[in-house]
């Protein structure tokens, strides 16, 4: 579904992806391990068209998308949760699912709630008064209304609560379930 092949990627003069290959499978999960500074990030900037010094292959579905414009990606099935998440911090939850769901999506909001009831909860609340976990949470949640084959997931868990990694795992798990491939 896809694949990278000898992807290096700079940040002006600085190589900081060396010969970078991968396969995503179809309802696949894939983890890129690596201290940071190892490139875990710009993997995924690279993958969504956003590292613009970029040289080797990027391939969904079997067509190149390196270079191609980022909308372009995203319209195909990849989406990237960023890891600062990127919700509204000033609408509700329920307005941050709205606003994000398109409607080709075979997500419903009241699917999002079934699979994140800790959201359902929180759903009159502000992003902005969510712990680091529930917006995490909305952010995925948000990602799964664009309607993605491809999930690409930035440190998903970064700063989180045991217990909250630990109910991110198991919905992720449930994602993959669905048929959506996801790298983190």
């Amino acid at each position: 579904m896809l694949t990278l092949e000898n992807i290096n990627s700079y940040y002006d003069k600085s190589h900081v992806l060396f010969d970078l290959s991968l396969n995503v499978g179809e309802g696949e999960l894939v983890s890129l391990l690596g201290r940071n500074g190892a490139g875990k990030s710009t993997t995924l900037l690279t993958i969504m068209g956003l590292m613009k010094n970029t040289t080797g292959s990027v391939r969904y579905k079997g067509s190149e998308i390196l270079g191609q414009p980022t909308y372009k990606s995203a319209l195909a099935g990849l989406c990237l949760v960023p890891e600062q998440r990127d919700i509204f911090q000033d609408l509700t939850v329920e307005e941050n699912l709205k606003i994000s769901q398109m409607k080709k999506s075979p997500w419903s909001i009241s699917d999002i709630y079934n699979l994140f009831p800790r959201l359902e909860e929180r759903r009159r609340n502000g992003g902005g008064q969510l712990s680091g976990g529930e917006q995490q949470m909305l952010a995925l949640a948000r990602a799964l209304l664009n309607h993605p084959r491809v999930l690409l997931l930035d440190e998903p868990s970064e700063g989180l609560a045991p217990v909250i990694v630990k109910e991110i795992v198991e919905i992720l798990k449930k994602i993959k379930e669905s048929g959506i491939s996801i790298l983190l």
